[in-house]
């Protein structure tokens, strides 16, 4: 697939960068084999370094507090959780022309969870675990969440839904979308203690090994927050008899699906206007959750 450009201010990285910055910083690393990890993420360039590590690459501005958020908690997380995390080993400064921090990571083996699940029940009871397990963890010494940010109130981030929803115009069923979003902003709101969440539970950021879910990666949105927020994969990953196993897992109630389902739409038609000609593997992710939102609230 190779780079593709997503954001306006965005900045530019290559496999040279890479070594150079390795060279200045991490001499030890240096001499390892550098290429670009095709991806649809959208926030940092991926590059794997060798057989057993990564190099993250910010490409903009808005994403460069990832690095120090995951050095930070990844590892106060990582021993409580079922399934593995990645493993932050060091952080490199801005230098060669490159304005942001970056990162080097333990490389985590592995599949994006598009269509790869051989299993979708055992996936079901397995991410339903680690999210379980996640909401257990103490949150004192938490980091203050932004506004509109993972676990806000879905009433925050209005305005933009229905911008996007707009924009889209007669590329998606713009009522039916009105339609459910009014529906999860009218379930009520959550009144239960604010737990850790990902928040960004999408099949990019999950990694299947011999067609079982083995790994979470990108806390890029991690938060506490609302619960609901890590519901998306309901309308993400599963469908039909799996997603009724997620939700039976976790003893979802009403409002709470009410707010997850306003999730999974949310990140969809936010996303789609804004990737629509730059990430088709993005958009592909998005108008499956769409659909799934849609026929869920049809039904």
């Amino acid at each position: 697939m190779g780079r593709v450009r997503m954001h306006a201010d965005e900045v530019e990285t290559d496999t040279d960068l890479v070594r150079r910055l390795l060279a200045g910083q991490f001499p030890h690393w240096a001499d390892l084999p550098v290429r670009l990890v095709d991806s649809y993420g959208t926030d940092h360039d991926i590059y794997r370094l060798g057989a057993h590590l990564s190099v993250r690459l910010p490409r903009v501005g808005w994403a460069t507090g990832q690095a120090a958020k995951e050095a930070e908690w990844l590892p106060r997380l990582a021993p409580h959780l079922p399934l593995a995390l990645p493993a932050p080993l060091a952080t490199g400064r801005p230098a060669e022309g490159y304005p942001f921090a970056w990162s080097v990571y333990e490389w985590l083996p592995g599949e994006n969870a598009n269509g790869t699940l051989e299993d979708l029940d055992q996936a079901a009871v397995d991410l339903a675990a680690f999210i379980t397990a996640l909401r257990r963890i103490d949150t004192t010494g938490a980091f203050p969440r932004p506004p509109r940010d993972r676990g806000s109130a879905l009433a925050e981030f209005d305005a933009g839904v229905r911008r996007s929803i707009g924009e889209l115009g007669e590329r998606i069923d713009g009522p039916a979308a009105l339609r459910a979003w009014q529906e999860s902003q009218e379930a009520p709101a959550w009144d239960g203690p604010e737990v850790w969440v990902h928040g960004d539970l999408l099949p990019g950021n999950l990694l299947v090994v011999d067609g079982r879910l083995a790994a979470v990666i990108d806390f890029g949105g991690l938060n506490v927050g609302d619960p609901a927020c890590d519901l998306q994969p309901a309308w993400n990953v599963f469908a039909g008899a799996s997603r009724q196993r997620f939700r039976e897992e976790l003893s979802v109630d009403d409002a709470s699906w009410l707010r997850g389902r306003g999730w999974a739409l949310l990140q969809a038609v936010i996303a789609m206007p804004y990737y629509w000609d730059t990430n088709p593997g993005m958009i592909r992710q998005a108008s499956r959750a769409l659909s799934e939102v849609l026929r869920d609230t049809a039904g």
